[in-house]
């Protein structure tokens, strides 16, 4: 068993692979958002409905990231990303064969089970391999890998929905993942357990599950009675995790790291925010430029890819500067540019033109690329290697519960201003005052995460402007 922790022949391999892992699942998502409402027209979904196709997907990775994130730690990253990109396979299977909303609602539950294994392992992978000097280059290319999947998933997703339907999109992704496995297997180096002697907590992943399916799930139904009560029972299993957590020798959550390590705190407090005022801007406009402007799939798809192109450029730029300049300036200033973005979205209306969507998710993809891999690098470089996997599993939860507390607010606001109506009635003008609303929550989201991202500290021994 090779158990080296850095060996340069192996980098170039690790890179691709994790790399090729970063691409497959944002290209599945950001192509399934064009196809949404043909999906929606096929399976006589309302658009409330449709976020769940998305929503499911999240909840499910967002309760799991963690748990699979300490049993990488414990037993291996390598195996479990080759089992997460399995299991992905499957749910696409079956995504492409479901033929109600209910069952591709829960074929994207299993996708999202096995995202959480790659979400979880991708990063702490590359981390292993990459000290702190380099780290930030490397991660910098992983999060462009990641963008080019968000980049290329609306224009592919726009033009096979056209020419063979929105099923196609998921048979796509089965043989992209079997070669995916297949590399992860031969080229991936087999690297001892950062942790093999830890006990998995039981009571705090019983604890955590109730919290996050409490909280994410309703949220998702507000304003409902239910909704209130499911948040309540999970803010009570909130308090019952950090009493678990702060009694336990090896906690799944490490209650302590939140305390006393400000730079990680901050950074994933930064993530969340982020993530809850942007992840639900492409939903919003794939419906926006189909239902509204009235383009095609394929039309909307490449009015989208502008923003994920923008993400992909800046993101290795910003991830080797984040070695020499301080994460907090750099991701600090794109979270402002991303609040302006969402400022101009909120100002979208039944006749904008196309030039002015597109200028502003130019702009958007700026603000998110500059803010994406200096948070990474700083999040990982606040902690020792043992705990590489649940820092990684910890930030990709803070992201899966900013996009489900996104799509939840687009949820609530859609649903309030135009009910269940399906997606070929929607009435244009309420559903236009709906997005703006949105927008412009968004934006305040944005501006409380510019305070988190400029407190986290420093990382470097100085600072250079």
């Amino acid at each position: 068993m090779n158990t080296q922790r850095n060996p340069e022949s192996n980098k170039g391999a690790v890179l691709a692979v994790t790399c090729a892992a970063s691409f497959l699942f944002p290209f599945m998502g950001s192509s399934v958002n064009v196809a949404l409402p043909s999906i929606g027209v096929d399976l006589d979904m309302s658009a409330v409905q449709l976020a769940w196709v998305a929503t499911s997907f999240l909840l499910t990775s967002a309760i799991l990231l963690v748990p699979v994130g300490r049993v990488g730690d414990m037993k291996g990253r390598k195996d479990l990303l080759v089992v997460g990109v399995a299991t992905y396979v499957v749910g696409s299977t079956l995504a492409a064969l479901a033929g109600t909303g209910t069952t591709l609602i829960a074929s994207r539950a299993v996708q999202g089970a096995g995202g959480a294994m790659l979400a979880a392992t991708s990063i702490a992978i590359v981390s292993d391999f990459f000290g702190p000097g380099e780290r930030g280059r490397a991660l910098g290319i992983n999060a462009a890998a990641l963008y080019g999947g968000l980049s290329l998933g609306p224009a592919i997703g726009g033009i096979v929905t056209e020419a063979f339907g929105w099923r196609a999109l998921f048979f796509m992704n089965i043989p992209l993942g079997i070669a995916l496995i297949l590399a992860a297997w031969y080229k991936l180096p087999r690297l001892r357990p950062a942790s093999p002697d830890m006990k998995f907590d039981f009571k705090g992943l019983a604890a955590y599950a109730v919290f996050l399916l409490g909280l994410m799930y309703g949220a998702t139904e507000l304003p409902e009675s239910r909704g209130f009560i499911l948040m309540a029972i999970g803010l009570g299993a909130l308090v019952i995790l950090i009493l678990i957590e702060r009694r336990s020798d090896m906690p799944l959550v490490d209650i302590v790291l939140f305390k006393t390590n400000v730079v990680f705190a901050m950074s994933n407090i930064a993530a969340l925010l982020n993530y809850s005022a942007t992840f639900a801007t492409s939903f919003l406009l794939s419906l926006y430029l189909q239902v509204v402007s009235g383009l095609s799939p394929g039309r909307a798809g490449l009015v989208l890819v502008s923003m994920p192109l923008v993400q992909a450029i800046v993101s290795p730029l910003a991830g080797r500067l984040s070695d020499r300049i301080e994460p907090r300036i750099l991701a600090s200033t794109g979270m402002g540019l991303s609040a302006l973005s969402l400022l101009l979205m909120s100002r979208l209306a039944a006749n904008t033109p196309i030039s002015y969507v597109v200028a502003a998710l130019l702009l958007f993809g700026l603000g998110v690329g500059l803010f994406s891999s200096p948070n990474t690098n700083a999040v990982m470089t606040s902690v020792p290697p043992p705990k590489y996997g649940l820092a990684s599993a910890t930030l990709a939860t803070m992201r899966q519960i900013g996009m489900v507390l996104s799509m939840a607010l687009a949820t609530l606001i859609i649903g309030s201003f135009v009910g269940e109506i399906t997606v070929g009635s929607t009435p244009i003008g309420q559903f236009v005052s709906a997005v703006r609303l949105t927008f412009l929550v968004c934006t305040v989201a944005c501006v409380a995460g510019i305070v988190a991202s400029f407190a986290r500290g420093r990382i470097h021994s100085s600072e250079t402007a």
